[in-house]
């Protein structure tokens, strides 16, 4: 059954190149013929920059065009390859467990991200829009995004991350209700030949990586990998489950995860061709949607694909104009063994999309405009029982959403900029929604920043939430979008050209919050609108650089999310979050160590519980000096083997809190030809 999906789609993956050409050179060719060609400028290599220069640094993500981050509508981090290879993460999960006023948790089976004190266990991070090199990765079906193994990059061919807080959905229309994710990954110029790279974990993990870039003489630029990745997993006890006729809570073998994954780029006079494909295995311990609890069958196969055509030239010397189409492919099985009957969900969604958009530079003013279409041609959900036999969902339905928008950063005075935005979106399944952003940004000195920022987003339910049914679950066709109004006021300051201070003050007022319960007339699980919920929150960030290479990043997060009208605080909404990280050369320039402790708060349980606050530490060791092309590293995980747990979600009950690891380790080489 695994080896049938996986073959499906590795045949499809090849057909959305041929179409994705297609249709991206009948969209491009007519403005080869009016522009000239004349691709992005490079990112400038963030590894050695200095905080004055980081803060100068440009970004794309904040508003579809690059500005320096000072400059951005919003509060914007950066993540570097260097801070990847330096802190030994492993997944996007590992990168912004990292990243201040953000949380995640684990299932056992997926990743969540919780920001600013809103992440509810079991949503598949739909409040967050995740791209990779400008391409939507948020499926239409779950509107996943997609941050552990599952995912579609290697984080070994990430160049670097921005994250933009706030609502983005002026730009980017839905699920940019808490931010916005971008990953820029790595050109062919950044690997110059071949990488091999290997691992080996704890829980008997191995991973393996092979990798080739280059950038040719008459400037195309190739980056082709492939990774691949088995982990046996641990056995795990639930307290839930201890009884005889359980295994006494001991679920056995039944943690093991497993992906195979493809990237490929390629960057020719204007065009960029870029393609990735994903098959992931996880094997899922906690016994979810009332299964039966240590039965080997229970798993769940993710697979993705996806082809985007991008152009990118110029109008003139005052506009710039850029253009990409795009098709994707998503699937998911699962297995779901009960006394009675195995039962199995099969989704399959697939879509096509195009993006066109203008970028003025106007007398005071910049200005972006562009419009948006996708086509969900597919959306289709399945539920039976294998054996016996019983179809118990067929449900196929299509839908479309078209978007436009127009931004405008205004120079109001040499040091006092006006950012304003406006975007319109039609579903076909839930109507139309606009939404605007407004920023006023203020500097008085060199060294320091005032940012007055207000915005409003939405969500707009998809295909699971309206439609899916099972046995233990029912779809509510009656769904409305959740809307999100957000105030922000950012300060960055600079003590002296190393060193750098932030303070952030944040209100969201979120309507319509969409969540899971258990209908209470026939025990259903049903997603519904719920009442308001404020969250408000203060967070403060310092980084220093020190003359050697010494980085010190530091934050403290203090956020409250509350349901209005019972005052109750949101499941998995921790009260505090603490970072630090901090990596400098122990060994000249051979060995290089990075540490980071993170810590959260007790969070609250559906049952009404709290899991006990958590502090963790990691440490990694990197040399990549010891010889030509070679870097070594180790690192431990949770170095003081803390024991704690995550929240679960309505699919989880009786378990109300979820065992996470204890103390792990990796050893990496990599070796680039």
């Amino acid at each position: 059954m695994r080896v049938g999906f996986q073959a499906k789609a590795i045949t499809v993956f090849p057909s959305f190149i041929f179409s994705a050409l297609a249709m991206g050179i009948a969209t491009a060719l007519p403005m080869q013929a009016v522009a000239g060609l004349r691709e992005p400028e490079p990112v400038a290599d963030l590894t050695h920059l200095s905080i004055e220069e980081l803060l100068d640094v440009e970004v794309y993500s904040a508003s579809k065009f690059i500005q320096k981050a000072s400059e951005a509508p919003s509060a914007v981090t950066i993540i570097t390859a260097a801070d990847i290879k330096a802190f030994g993460y492993r997944t996007l999960a590992d990168i912004l467990r990292s990243v201040r006023g953000m949380d995640v948790s684990y299932d056992r089976t997926y990743s969540y991200l919780g920001v600013r004190g809103s992440g509810r266990a079991g949503d598949y991070n739909s409040r967050v829009l995740l791209l990779l090199d400008g391409y939507r990765l948020n499926d239409p079906i779950y509107d996943q995004a997609s941050i552990g193994t599952e995912g579609v990059v290697d984080v070994d061919l990430i160049e670097r991350i921005e994250v933009v807080r706030g609502p983005g959905s002026s730009i980017y229309g839905s699920n940019a209700v808490l931010g916005v994710i971008s990953i820029i990954t790595k050109r062919g110029r950044d690997l110059d030949g071949l990488e091999v790279s290997g691992e080996l974990a704890s829980f008997d993990a191995d991973k393996e990586r092979l990798s080739y870039g280059k950038r040719y003489d008459n400037g195309a630029e190739l980056l082709l990998s492939a990774s691949r990745y088995r982990s046996r997993g641990q056995e795990l006890f639930f307290p839930a489950y201890d009884a005889p006729a359980t295994n006494n809570g001991i679920a056995r073998n039944l943690d093991g995860d497993r992906y195979d994954s493809f990237f490929g780029k390629l960057a020719y006079a204007g065009f960029t061709l870029t393609g990735g494909y994903s098959s992931r295995d996880k094997a899922v311990p906690t016994a979810f949607y009332d299964t039966t609890f240590n039965d080997p069958n229970t798993e769940f196969s993710d697979g993705s694909a996806f082809v985007d055509l991008g152009y990118y030239g110029a109008l003139g010397q005052r506009w710039d104009i850029a253009a990409h189409v795009f098709r994707g492919h998503y699937s998911f099985d699962g297995i779901y063994p009960y006394a009675a009957a195995l039962n199995k969900d099969e989704t399959r969604g697939a879509w096509w999309g195009t993006e066109l958009k203008f970028v003025g530079r106007l007398e005071k003013h910049k200005v972006v405009m562009g419009a948006e279409y996708q086509d969900n041609f597919r959306q289709d959900q399945f539920n039976f029982d294998i054996a016996p036999y019983d179809l118990l969902l067929d449900d196929r339905r299509d839908s479309t959403r078209v978007g436009v928008y127009i931004q405008d950063e205004f120079s109001l005075s040499r040091n006092l900029l006006l950012n304003a935005g406006l975007r319109y979106d039609d579903y076909s399944t839930v109507g139309s929604t606009l939404n605007p952003r407004l920023g006023l940004i203020w500097n008085p000195l060199a060294t320091t920043t005032f940012k007055l920022l207000y915005g409003t987003a939405f969500r707009a339910p998809n295909a699971y939430e309206l439609y899916y049914a099972s046995l233990t679950q029912k779809g509510n066709p009656s769904l409305k979008p959740e809307e999100i109004a957000t105030w922000e006021f950012v300060v960055e300051h600079r003590l002296r050209p190393d060193f750098r201070l932030t303070a952030d003050a944040y209100s969201n007022r979120i309507s319509g919050n969409i969540g899971q319960i258990a209908d209470p007339a026939d025990g259903l699980l049903v997603f519904v609108n719920s009442g308001l919920v404020d969250a408000k929150g203060v967070e403060f960030e310092a980084e220093r650089l020190w003359d050697g290479g010494a980085r010190l990043r530091t934050s403290y997060a203090w956020q409250t999310s509350r349901e209005r009208e019972s005052g109750a605080t949101l499941v998995n909404s921790p009260r505090h979050l603490a970072k630090l990280n901090f990596s400098a050369p122990v060994w000249g320039d051979r060995l290089r160590t990075g540490a980071e402790l993170q810590y959260a708060s007790s969070r609250r349980t559906l049952a009404g519980d709290n899991v006990g606050g958590r502090l963790l530490a990691n440490l990694t060791l990197l040399s990549e000096k010891l010889a030509p092309g070679l870097t070594l590293s180790a690192s431990v995980y949770n170095l003081f083997d803390k024991r704690h747990a995550d929240p679960g979600g309505e699919e989880h009950v009786p378990i109300d809190a979820i065992q996470q690891d204890g103390r792990s380790y990796r050893l990496k080489l990599n070796y680039r030809f």
